[in-house]
């Protein structure tokens, strides 16, 4: 779809869209990344269109899950699984609670409000779901709990998707972990550790029912954080080295250009020595640390170099020189680390790339086992003074982090764009040259790892969701995400003048509706439709 033939036209906003297998229900999502600023966190709304002859007196939920994966799955025997949740919140989408509220006898249609279930001790299980319907309010920690009205976008779907259409809105806490993921090694299979967030959409009589495949959507979303705009001292550290048996020392200071940095940009490292010893310096090394803590009973840190510099340039220095100064530059890239395994991603989704894992943000040390996995970032520069003397070293941490998002205040045209399940991609379809994807949704397939039956039996494998215009070759600078903004209760509705809305695909999407309810009659193939809707994060 084009959007951008006339300098007049409307940017599009994206929608996705994901039916279940039997193609009863179907599931909008505004988008899949959800940014996080530590004050306010993205809500997560969205619309699920389904069938009534289908459901009949059934019910229809929606459930949003955060997991913290600590070991591979193919290693989870006898019911035992290495797997730990963080936070589970559950609504019922159908039949809906509906409620009203408006001024002058204006009525308008709220969301039920979902049931918080957190299995840590978040601040969020404080919301409980005996609360009385009616506008929505806060709790003392500032989440927001109760029904919702409906939002501008959920306005504008249940309009055009008819009366069949049925909301959801879930708020986030604002301790809940963000998105990470180990990068997994050549030959490993199965769902990567890290911390994964799940939605789904299942029809069942009751939320403790076990859930089909046939007739539930499986959506894998990520929680992104940002660093916020606040003036932070500048990293510098200086140590001096006292040799054994030698007279005088060796100082080393060291200094960054900044505290913060976006994804793709450059770290600037000053380097001072003065050697008021007897000792020749050979060389420097610099590198930059990637350090990963799981939050388990038992800490466990692991270490990964992302970016690394070794020189001798305008060595040696030699005794008694003083004043030696010389400016580096680092630049952590995951274009460049694609080939080490335990390496912290920012949740990478299937074959969506993505950018090294964000520092992480913690705002209560007290609840650091509610993060799952803490990210920290250094750059250590050793000095290497060559055979019989140990080397001089130092580190300074700083936060690696996504830019502030850009507040979309346009009203824009509305695109849906269907989310299939085609074959899955080889892992070395990925350019090692190609820079890290920083914009927050870009080519954003979320397909399950289908087998080569699938692929006999006709899968498609062409992207059928592309947001962006060409492909990202060279570098470029790092481009904020888009927040959606909110919308305000004294906001202007225009719904009657809304006829900007563009559906993508609903012809095919019907064929292949058709085609899942004919599979259902047939065992031999009933499996292929189950295994097509569930959704590998």
């Amino acid at each position: 779809m084009e959007t951008g033939s006339s300098p007049t036209q409307k940017q599009g906003t994206r929608v996705f869209k994901k039916s279940s297998p039997n193609g009863k229900i179907t599931t909008y999502l505004c988008k899949r990344d959800f940014i996080d600023s530590l004050t306010h966190c993205d809500p997560i709304e969205g619309v699920v269109l389904i069938d009534p002859e289908y459901v009949r007196d059934r019910k229809v939920f929606t459930h949003v899950l955060a997991a913290f994966r600590y070991g591979r799955e193919d290693l989870d025997v006898l019911g035992l699984t290495f797997r730990k949740d963080l936070y589970l919140a559950s609504t019922q989408v159908y039949p809906c609670v509906h409620g009203s509220a408006g001024e002058n006898g204006g009525e308008q249609t709220l969301v039920n409000p979902p049931v918080i279930v957190a299995t840590t001790t978040m601040r969020e299980s404080k919301a409980t779901p005996g609360r009385s319907f009616g506008s929505g309010s806060r709790t003392d920690d500032g989440i927001e709990a109760g029904p919702q009205r409906l939002t501008r976008l959920q306005e504008r779907l249940m309009k055009k998707l008819g009366t069949n259409a049925f909301p959801f809105y879930f708020k986030l806490p604002p301790d809940a972990p963000a998105s990470v993921m180990l990068q997994p090694g050549p030959n490993e299979n199965g769902k990567p550790c890290g911390v994964d967030y799940e939605l789904r959409t299942y029809v069942a009589d009751g939320t403790d029912d076990k859930l089909q495949k046939r007739n539930s959507v499986r959506l894998a979303i990520r929680k992104l954080t940002y660093a916020p705009e606040e003036a932070a001292p500048q990293p510098s550290a200086v140590v001096v080295k006292d040799f054994l048996m030698s007279p005088g020392s060796l100082r080393l200071e060291v200094s960054l250009d900044k505290e913060k940095y976006y994804h793709g940009e450059s770290i600037a490292v000053n380097v001072l020595v003065d050697n008021n010893s007897n000792k020749t310096v050979k060389k420097v090394k610099l590198s930059v640390r990637q350090y990963t803590e799981l939050c388990l009973h038992n800490s466990n840190r692991y270490s990964c170099v992302v970016d690394e510099l070794e020189t001798e340039e305008s060595f040696p220095i030699l005794p008694s020189q003083t004043g030696w100064c010389k400016v580096y530059r680092l630049r952590p890239l995951l274009s460049n680390n694609r080939h080490k395994r335990g390496l912290a991603l920012d949740g990478k989704l299937k074959h969506e790339d993505t950018n090294l894992a964000s520092s992480t943000i913690i705002c209560n040390p007290q609840q650091k086992e509610n993060l799952g996995m803490i990210v920290q970032y250094r750059v250590k520069i050793r000095l290497v003074l060559g055979f019989g003397a140990s080397d001089v070293s130092l580190e300074l941490p700083f936060t690696l982090t996504h830019p502030k998002p850009i507040v979309d205040l346009e009203d824009n045209v509305l695109k849906i764009d269907e989310l299939e399940d085609h074959p899955a991609a080889s892992p070395d379809s990925f350019s090692p040259s190609s820079s890290p994807v920083t914009e927050p949704i870009a080519n954003f397939p979320f397909i399950p790892d289908l087998s080569g039956t699938e692929a006999a039996n006709g899968s498609s494998s062409a992207d059928l969701i592309t947001l962006g215009g060409d492909v990202i070759g060279a570098y470029r600078p790092p481009t904020p995400p888009v927040r959606s903004q909110p919308v305000s209760s004294h906001s202007e509705r225009r719904l009657e003048d809304d006829d900007d809305l563009i559906f993508e695909d609903f012809a095919r999407l019907r064929l292949k509706a058709s085609d899942f309810s004919a599979a259902e009659h047939d065992t031999g193939r009933e499996s292929l439709a189950m295994a097509s809707g569930d959704i590998a994060s």
